[in-house]
């Protein structure tokens, strides 16, 4: 859990959260606004997350509007992003490439000339080489393993560094969050990652759900009030001119994630081998933002994956009024 004197820091605080209504986002939004913040969420989804916050819909894209929205700001949580299968992402990369850049720029930049005090920016693993543990001090090792918005990430974080170089910047923090699931998660079936798929197929009856592969794959799920809190704590702390990893730090392999959700959830499953599991494995080393940022998630699989299927059961259309860039 997060203390109690990192939140009370933000009273009377004005925050800009970009992305609010996101996955992460609305995390975040919750946490200040416990702690008496004044937010305001910007974002192109049809969606009001809370009702002490200030909901903007806005174009992060227009360099104009980040400038009018970052003024008089204490701090910027920059969340907004693309989020997609892989599959989409192989299809569709300029839908993934040229926003990302675009508001990225934009935001960071307007930042900088309205001189706010604090911002972090969310990255991301796929801005990572291939490999099988993820430490920080490898962050810009080889290409990135998901391409184009990999890149698009790299290159945000490129921007940050650029500032500390000319203009000493020491007041933007950057993270590296893992494959991230929780309330608010994407559930549009056509481009949803694995829970969020796994989830709508259980509800709809699948019989059997089928899942791609052996289910030995390894990767690291991490909660979305445990990333949020992690987010919160990185602008606090700050990430001491780099960045930090956010993930469970655990890894749970394809078939641990479909056991634990037939421990709450009836339905039968199968695995089809003919098809590919990817990458075996795929974890986060976060040791580093344990001891720089006090980041200490909590939650277990089993208790997220419940809390997310509950949401789910009730919020299954809010997909159709968030912004969907491949259509």
């Amino acid at each position: 859990m997060i203390k109690d004197e990192v939140l009370k820091s933000f009273a009377g605080k004005n925050v800009l959260v970009t992305g609010g209504t996101g996955l992460i986002g609305r995390r975040v939004v919750d946490l200040l606004c416990s702690a008496a913040a004044h937010v305001v969420i910007v974002s192109l989804d049809d969606i009001k997350v809370h009702k002490k916050a200030k909901h903007v819909f806005g174009d992060l894209t227009d360099f104009t509007l980040c400038k009018k929205l970052t003024k008089d700001m204490d701090c910027v949580f920059h969340l907004a992003g693309v989020k997609g299968s892989i599959e989409v992402t192989k299809k569709k990369p300029a839908s993934f490439f040229v926003p990302l850049l675009m508001f990225n720029t934009n935001v960071l930049e307007a930042c900088r000339q309205n001189k706010v005090k604090r911002i972090v920016y969310t990255s991301s693993i796929g801005a990572y080489g291939s490999a099988e543990i993820f430490k920080e001090c490898d962050g810009f090792q080889g290409d990135p393993m998901d391409m184009f918005p990999g890149w698009a990430k790299r290159m945000a974080e490129l921007q940050i560094q650029a500032y500390a170089i000319q203009y000493n910047a020491d007041n933007f923090s950057v993270v590296r969050p893992c494959n991230v699931y929780g309330p608010g998660d994407n559930f549009d079936p056509h481009n949803a990652m694995v829970i969020p798929t796994l989830m709508h197929r259980i509800y709809h009856k699948e019989d059997p759900v089928v899942v791609w592969g052996d289910g030995t794959a390894i990767r690291d799920f991490a909660f979305s009030r445990d990333v949020a809190e992690g987010v919160i704590l990185a602008l606090y702390h700050g990430t001491k001119g780099s960045f930090v990893n956010l993930g469970s730090g655990k890894g749970y392999s394809i078939k641990e994630l479909v056991e634990t959700l037939a421990n709450f959830l009836p339905f039968n499953y199968r695995f089809d081998t003919t098809k590919s599991s990817g990458f075996p494995k795929r974890i986060m080393d976060i040791s580093r933002a344990k001891s720089l940022i006090d980041y200490n998630p909590t939650t277990s699989l089993l208790d997220g994956l419940k809390e997310t299927w509950e949401w789910f059961v009730n919020h299954q259309d809010e997909y159709k009024k968030k912004k969907n860039y491949f259509t």
